[in-house]
């Protein structure tokens, strides 16, 4: 179990963390690898005896970096998801983790609704996106994004359902339908794992692997009204053994896309 440690913390951060189900800490307990802080004015999970942390910053860092000089529309996420001329879709991130692709799309026009299911990264992306609304040159494309803390599989089911999100952050007006559903994953492959960055490969630890990432391919395709996108890495085996009706490739990472299969009648 990660927790927050309590010293430093408002209590608006307090009582976003309890409501997510994590527990507040006054001091580390015995054994604790892991926990949330908030230093360096943002909250940051920290791995002990490491000095790398791991937070959310859509307005600094390497986000700022892939925005100014990532290629924008020639990334190969913006060409998987279909964005072309003045055609930018509507976007549903079914595994959203720290929301990295998520916020490329949004700073690409597109609409972003973000689904997570551990506490933990939703705790880290709540705060990335609340720090970055209140930023003058990223809240505009903040604006585009939507969290809601939930687990993908049922989320998908209640939106099959007629049913509207629980969201955390930036809810809207109606319900939205979505062209794309975007799926990427925590894929178990220790060689992936081993070659990430310290805090990243602690990120990875923490959060675990989606071994039932195979299942939300079908409700995906049943929510989709253009394609279904999942990344992937390069040799990863397909999801759940379907072929994608189309690939985009790339070095380390393809894209395999999927057409839509329409709401069911069931």
């Amino acid at each position: 179990m990660i927790g927050l440690l309590q010293a430093g913390a408002s209590p608006e951060i307090c009582e976003q963390i309890t409501a997510l189900g994590l527990p507040l800490w006054s001091v580390l307990p015995e054994g604790a690898g892991h926990y949330l802080c908030w230093q360096n004015e943002r909250l940051e999970l920290v791995t002990l005896g490491e000095k790398g942390t791991v937070a959310v910053d859509f307005v600094g860092g390497a986000a700022a970096h892939r925005r100014q000089f990532g290629g924008g529309r020639g990334q190969p996420v913006a060409k998987a998801v279909g964005i072309k001329g003045e055609y930018v879709p509507r976007v549903l991130d079914a595994t959203a983790g720290l929301g990295r692709d998520a916020f490329v799309l949004a700073s690409l026009g597109c609409e972003v609704t973000l689904i997570e299911r551990s506490p933990v990264a939703v705790a880290l992306l709540l705060d990335g996106l609340r720090r970055a609304q209140a930023d003058a040159a990223i809240g505009k494309i903040v604006g585009r994004m939507r969290l809601v803390f939930g687990d993908g599989h049922q989320e998908l089911a209640k939106l099959l359902a007629g049913q509207a999100f629980n969201y955390l952050f930036n809810p809207p007006a109606v319900v939205p339908e979505f062209d794309v559903v975007f799926l990427d994953p925590m894929f178990p492959d220790p060689t992936k794992r081993a070659k990430s960055k310290k805090e990243m490969a602690a990120f990875q630890t923490v959060i675990g692997d989606d071994p039932d990432a195979n299942e939300l391919l079908q409700p995906a395709r049943h929510t989709a009204k253009k394609r279904v996108i999942v990344k992937r890495p390069r040799i990863a085996p397909l999801m759940a053994g379907v072929k994608p009706d189309f690939v985009f490739g790339g070095e380390s990472t393809r894209f395999d896309g999927y057409l839509p299969l329409g709401r069911s009648t069931d």
